[in-house]
């Protein structure tokens, strides 16, 4: 992983992006502290996929009891 002060950092950004979209990761540091890291981009939040999720999840759920108690007793008093 590079390291580069970020007044260098500021003058190369263009340059450091195209090393960065090729896997590259970077830290900037200022004063010799890291500050900042510059990481290649994963894909965005898929709605759907997290839908699934959500939907497995609460069909997995179903009918599963903690000592006595269903997850809506357990919401209910407030327990996470």
């Amino acid at each position: 992983m590079r390291e580069i002060g970020s007044s260098e950092a500021k003058n190369k950004l263009s340059a450091l992006l195209d090393q960065v979209e090729h896997g590259a990761e970077i830290v900037i540091t200022r004063r010799g502290r890291p500050v900042a890291k510059l990481v290649p981009s994963g894909p965005g939040f898929d709605r759907k996929r997290a839908k699934r999720a959500a939907a497995g999840l609460r069909e997995a759920s179903k009918g599963i009891r903690l000592r006595g108690l269903n997850f809506k007793d357990l919401i209910n008093e407030g327990r996470p």
